[in-house]
């Protein structure tokens, strides 16, 4: 039995040199699903000669995972073959970060 934090229900490593990625499937207090990837990455501190795991962390829920899958499937078959991915995979209407005014954020 996989030993898994009470909000994970699965939970697998893919191991590709010096990362380490992980997918883990982990339920909200509502029941939803949701998956969170991480990748850690092995460094050592030179300053006190120990390695540590640097991590990245990734949340993604299940409103948005055919949006993630297709803009994914489209920037990877972008490397392998060149071909531009159509704009229509990603949300060019969302304003993006320069576009916002901070200070109308503030309460």
């Amino acid at each position: 039995m996989e030993n898994l934090e009470k909000n994970e229900v699965l939970s697998r490593a893919v191991r590709a040199g010096k990362r380490t990625y992980f997918f883990d499937v982990k339920t909200t207090k509502n029941e939803e699903k949701y998956l969170t990837i991480t990748e850690s990455k092995r460094k050592f501190n030179a300053d006190n000669g120990t390695f540590f795991y640097e991590k990245h962390k990734l949340f993604l829920y299940k409103e948005d995972f055919t949006k993630f899958q297709n803009a994914l499937a489209a920037v990877l078959e972008f490397i392998e073959t060149g071909k531009i991915p159509d704009d229509v995979l990603f949300d060019t209407n969302e304003p993006k970060t320069d576009d916002i005014n901070f200070e109308d954020l503030e309460a």
